[in-house]
């Protein structure tokens, strides 16, 4: 049987999966390279390693409004890098499993975690295919900033995130906005990357977010951009009821160095007269019962 890719294309099945295991690949090689240099830079404040030994939360407003209180609960977080974020959740109580398809995240995780005096599980895996020991076993799967972009099959990743969670658990997404990830450049303006559809867009990454000057050769990086129309269908199809969705306008980092911060400390994306949207969070729980939350 042939497989429609999201260009419109007919392939193989097996030309798929060897697409698929190329893209993963070449994606977790970025990315064990990226595990030396997050949060060792000046401008990694949200990754100041140093400074979460010292005490620091890096957690932002909005994703632990949206899981509320985490005592006592166990939470899941996906594409946990090398764990700084989920070790603030253990921090504020949660019994927390990272998962991050980066082996070298996840040794440096693990590492950061006996530094830190904090009980964490560290797992390598794809989040598009979970392993079967992590099904039905959590309160709450968190996944922030810098997520579904990087990943091909969204159907499988909100099945997993589903799979995950016990009935009444809850997903909390938090991800740059597909509009403000069309966005090239801020100034001067241009936008010219796709917005939605899916369709693999693929560049060459040197250096990291805090990091641009880290000397490295360029290495191909695919990502995929996704509506959220099709973010929320990809939920709802997995037997996920979205509780929350939100579009927010501002944000207390610009992973991207794209925008103005204004004397407040915060950062806008002024359009015209008017703010576009930076973030969007989603909420949505798995239901205790058929037909219901």
């Amino acid at each position: 049987m042939a497989a429609e890719d999201r260009a419109g294309g007919l392939r193989s099945d097996d030309d798929a999966v060897a697409a698929d295991a190329d893209r993963f690949a070449a994606d977790r090689d970025v990315w064990d390279d990226l595990a030396e240099f997050h949060g060792t830079g000046p401008g990694d404040r949200s990754d100041d390693v140093e400074a979460f030994l010292a005490g620091r939360q890096t957690l932002r407003g909005i994703e632990r409004e949206l899981a509320g209180d985490v005592t006592g609960k166990e939470l899941l977080h996906l594409h946990c890098r090398f764990g700084v974020d989920t070790l603030n959740w253990a921090r504020l109580g949660a019994r927390v499993t990272g998962v991050d398809f980066s082996p070298e995240a996840i040794a440096r995780a693990q590492r950061l975690a006996e530094r830190a005096g904090l009980e964490a599980e560290f797992v390598e895996a794809d989040a598009q295919r979970l392993p079967d020991g992590l099904a039905a076993r959590f309160d709450l799967v968190v996944a922030t900033y810098g997520v579904l972009s990087w990943i091909g099959d969204l159907d499988a990743w909100m099945t997993g995130a589903a799979s995950a969670l016990r009935p009444g658990g809850r997903l909390v997404l938090v991800d740059p906005h597909p509009v403000f990830q069309t966005v090239l450049t801020f100034d001067p303006f241009v936008a010219d990357r796709p917005h939605g559809g899916g369709a693999p867009q693929h560049d060459a990454m040197t250096g990291t977010d805090a990091h641009a000057d880290v000397p490295a050769e360029p290495k191909k990086s695919t990502r995929s951009p996704y509506s959220l129309g099709e973010i929320v269908r990809a939920a709802t199809s997995a037997g996920l009821v979205v509780e929350r969705l939100g579009e927010h306008t501002e944000t207390e980092a610009d992973g991207r160095h794209l925008l103005p911060q204004g004397r407040d400390g915060l950062y806008r994306f002024p359009f015209s007269n008017t703010y576009l949207p930076i973030l969007y969070s989603l909420r949505a729980v798995r239901p205790s019962a058929p037909g219901g939350a």
